[in-house]
């Protein structure tokens, strides 16, 4: 009979003879396992799953392999667009098989080009003059017998920002608040802007730019002076690249305000002025076209008198001038006589014998305005 220290001996080197055991299967299957992955297809390229190019510059998507030593048969390569709808078909774009490379996107046709060596495991493509419509997923697959394997990466086109442009918003017054801005109206998001001061000093005792301003680009001064004056640049940046504007701060003394008033309220009179002065001659030139329009009438009155009356020039000359006859009164120009009423009855009576006498010279008569 064994003793009790005998057989807990025994038992204890039961145990760990199975545990050995257990350990030993699990090593065994881990070498093989590794084994086989060593011997499988692999894809060995290396490098970001997301890449972000600047439109219009050239992208290579890299696809190195490594055949396993199991792997025989015909190599098969394929590059596809993979469709973010998981619905719909992924797009094949170029492909090697039997020895062939078949293109089968004709819109890529130019762009696209097959840069490895493929007898040296290198399978990567070009893709030149990169617009916003290749943003997409492209992957890559290696085929050689019962070998196979995968890489994918991600394509992000997008627009570098355009220059910026840099002002200022306020009047750049002493003690005023000054705004400067930048503003760069092209460029894929996310758009960020930094302000710094090339000349003059540090930058100004203002607060640090937090996320909001940093997107829209304001430097806010609360309280300008000829300390901040000097030259400032706006820097408008995102992941694929970044251009620069500047701007000279200049300080001005402020404006007298009570004298812009004042000249506010004497250019207001002085329109008025001018107001009443543009109304006073038209009201002129509606009366002298009125009595133009009266002389008019009284000339052509003169003209088509009746005949045992025919018109008199010197009647048709008052009324060109303005003037109104009097009963009993005769008018001439000045320097010419004219017969009165009583003397010209008188000439008309004694017409065959004694015919016109002379008259007398004419006077002036304050009533009237004109010589009688």
């Amino acid at each position: 009979m064994l003793h009790s220290g005998q057989k807990r001996f025994m038992m204890e080197t039961a145990a760990l003879t199975r545990t050995t055991l257990k350990l030993a299967l699990v090593f065994l299957a881990t070498f093989h396992l590794k084994t086989d992955v060593t011997q499988a297809m692999q894809v060995t390229s290396t490098g970001p799953q997301t890449v972000q190019k600047a439109q219009g510059e050239t992208f290579q998507l890299g696809c190195t392999y490594t055949p396993g030593v199991q792997d025989t048969g015909e190599l098969d390569i394929e590059w596809s667009n993979l469709s973010p709808d998981m619905t719909q078909k992924d797009k094949l774009i170029l492909a090697y098989t039997g020895g062939q490379m078949i293109n089968y996107d004709s819109s890529l046709s130019k762009r696209l080009s097959l840069v490895g060596d493929l007898k040296q495991g290198d399978a990567s493509i070009s893709l030149a003059d990169v617009r916003l419509s290749d943003t997409a997923t492209y992957q890559c697959k290696v085929k050689k017998g019962q070998g196979v394997d995968t890489r994918k990466v991600t394509l992000v086109v997008m627009v570098p920002p355009s220059v910026p442009k840099c002002w200022v918003d306020g009047k750049e017054e002493k003690g005023g608040p000054v705004s400067l801005r930048c503003k760069s109206y092209q460029g894929s998001s996310p758009l960020t802007y930094t302000w710094t001061r090339e000349s003059g000093g540090a930058m100004p005792p203002v607060q640090a730019l937090d996320m909001e301003a940093a997107q829209t680009g304001e430097l806010l001064i609360k309280n300008h002076s000829n300390s901040l004056v000097g030259t400032y640049m706006c820097e408008a940046k995102n992941p694929v690249g970044k251009t620069q504007c500047r701007y000279s701060l200049k300080a001005h003394n402020p404006t007298d305000k009570v004298g812009v008033i004042v000249g506010a309220v004497i250019g207001a009179l002085l329109l008025l002025l001018l107001l009443l002065l543009l109304i006073w001659l038209l009201v002129c030139c509606c009366h002298k076209r009125r009595y133009e329009k009266e002389v008019a009438n009284e000339i052509r009155e003169d003209t088509h008198a009746p005949e045992g009356q025919p018109p008199s020039r010197n009647s048709s000359y008052r009324s060109v001038l303005g003037y109104r006859t009097h009963p009993g009164v005769s008018y001439s120009s000045v320097g010419n006589r004219l017969p009165s009423v009583n003397e010209s009855n008188g000439s008309n009576s004694d017409k065959g014998s004694a015919g016109m006498r002379r008259l007398s010279p004419l006077k002036y008569d304050s009533r009237y305005g004109y010589p009688v």
